[in-house]
């Protein structure tokens, strides 16, 4: 039997027993380097205390700019650590300021009751905080709004060439985008106005990130944009149009990233669930298609409507609630992979709205809006002649301001024969729900966008006030804290050309609301 060979590392010396303590992997000195000289001794080099000098050379600087770059970079928990910290930093100074003249007086046990209390206060807020974000309670803000004076308007932020389309906020409510007819996509501060477009790439670029070739008689992708939407981190801009992509654009080059294909009609609307990165898109050719932005990637498909998909929205949850022309509204149980299907008296839907994750609004073609609950398939209350218009009086009339007026419009007798509520200015083409509240506003193009409540415990709609605005209303969007609320407003309709109204003004109105 053959005698093992004892184990012995490589560069030791021959006939000599070697030890643990030899080894420098061993060396309890991990400070010092090692160097082997000749004869088999070795030399300890003293090194600095800091790794990166050596790394760095013997120039100081070196080593302070990689501990710069150190202190720069913070991993994604280090971040929401932070973000945390300093949100139940700004919590407790809002419940401080109310009780910091009673601080001298009290004593440490009860200082110490004081500082429990007030915790429990700030995971009360967080705690109502987010049960407004999942949309399980709504706040009370239509009873907060003040009436309009004379004063208050429309005015115009943004301008456009041709008739606005859609107009979405940020989840900070601090940037806005929209586009128009014309193909422009802009991104605009919400304070000053200032804009910059967004710049479509070549037919070669379009292709190397995935578009298709154009179908039919085109031979170039169309530009008009029908529907924007935006992720609630405020990363990814997602449109679709004409040419029968989703295109996904980065909110911060403002460049063109992704062109998802596989739609067969036009993209009429698209949205984001909110908190996450997953796209739902509708389109004319009666689908509704989910990608994931993040991944670049396709999903699902979903079926269920006879005809052209108009309008989509989503909440939190994996359900999707989409309307169309087969006079339907349909709601998508993603995970479930059901749907349940709400039938229209008898209109064409053409908007629909999340009020919470059991209730939801929709405005149609006849000048209805409908209020919808998830016992029901019917509606549990409708408003007609929402946005009736008076044909005598279809000469619009335009000032030389920044404001808009009306056109002297009103809604007076609703039964009288001198009303056209089925006349295309009067449908009701977009609705907007303020998030996680009673406040709902919806346009038209008979002069006016008007602003509602919803009463949960009555299930019903009760008008608010009239804002003055000329022109087809295409877009709404309620600021987060119902403070402003913008409109895309165009000359022509959204989704065609069935009316104009020359004394428009193709762009983005704002109007700032007072809340006491």
């Amino acid at each position: 039997m053959k005698n093992k060979k004892s184990s012995r590392p490589k560069g030791a010396p021959k006939g000599k027993k070697f030890s643990i303590d030899d080894d420098s992997f061993f060396s309890p000195e991990s400070k010092k380097r090692q160097k082997v000289g000749g004869g088999g001794k070795r030399d300890i080099i003293e090194s600095s205390d800091s790794d990166d000098e050596f790394v760095g050379g013997s120039d100081g600087d070196g080593g302070e700019e990689a501990e710069a770059e150190e202190s720069v970079k913070e991993t994604v928990g280090e971040i929401r650590k932070r973000l945390a910290k300093a949100q139940l930093e700004k919590l407790r100074q809002i419940d401080l300021k109310y009780k910091e003249e009673d601080d001298d007086d009290e004593g440490g046990s009860d200082k110490e009751i004081e500082e429990g209390q007030r915790d429990s206060l700030v995971a009360q807020i967080l705690q109502q905080q987010q049960l407004e974000e999942s949309g399980r309670v709504r706040r009370t803000l239509a009873s907060r709004v003040q009436k309009p004076g004379d004063a208050d308007e429309f005015r115009v932020l943004v301008k456009h060439k041709q008739s606005v389309t859609a107009v979405v906020l940020s989840d900070d409510d601090l940037k806005g985008f929209s586009a128009s007819k014309d193909g422009t996509i802009m991104h605009w501060d919400v304070d000053s106005g200032k804009g910059e477009n967004y710049q479509w790439p070549s037919e070669g670029v379009l292709r190397s990130h995935g578009a298709k070739d154009p179908q039919g008689r085109a031979t170039k992708h169309s530009k008009q944009v029908l529907a924007l939407a935006v992720s609630s981190d405020g990363r990814y801009l997602a449109s679709g149009g004409l040419d029968r992509h989703v295109h996904l654009w980065d909110t911060r080059t403002r460049e063109h990233v992704q062109a998802f294909p596989g739609h067969r009609g036009p993209v009429s609307c698209v949205t984001f669930r909110q908190g996450t990165s997953e796209l739902f898109s509708g389109s004319y050719d009666r689908t509704i298609k989910i990608w994931n932005a993040e991944d670049r990637a396709y999903i699902n498909t979903l079926f269920g409507h006879q005809s052209e998909v108009l309008n989509i929205d989503c909440l939190r949850k994996e359900r999707v609630l989409t309307v169309g022309r087969d006079r339907s509204m349909q709601l998508f149980k993603v995970p479930e992979e059901s749907r349940l299907v709400f039938r229209a008296p008898a209109s064409s839907l053409e908007c629909c709205r999340f009020i919470s994750n059991d209730e939801f609004l929709s405005g149609s073609d006849d000048g209805s809006i409908e209020l919808w609950s998830m016992l029901r398939k019917k509606p549990v209350y409708i408003v007609k002649n929402a946005h009736s218009l008076l044909t005598a009086n279809k000469n619009f009339e335009q000032k030389d301001s920044n404001g808009i007026p009306n056109g002297h419009l009103e809604n007076g007798d609703l039964t009288s024969d001198r009303y056209n509520p089925s006349s295309v200015y009067s449908w009701v083409s977009s609705i907007s729900v303020c998030r996680s509240s009673d406040l709902v506003a919806s346009g038209a193009g008979n002069g006016f966008v008007r602003l509602w409540a919803t009463e949960s415990d009555s299930k019903d709609i009760q008008p608010l006030f009239n804002l003055p605005l000329v022109g087809f209303v295409n877009s709404l969007a309620f600021a987060k804290s119902g403070e402003f609320l913008v409109a895309g407003v165009g000359q022509e309709p959204r989704l065609g050309r069935w009316g104009r109204i020359q004394a428009a003004r193709n762009g983005i109105a704002f109007h700032s609301l007072k809340l006491s």
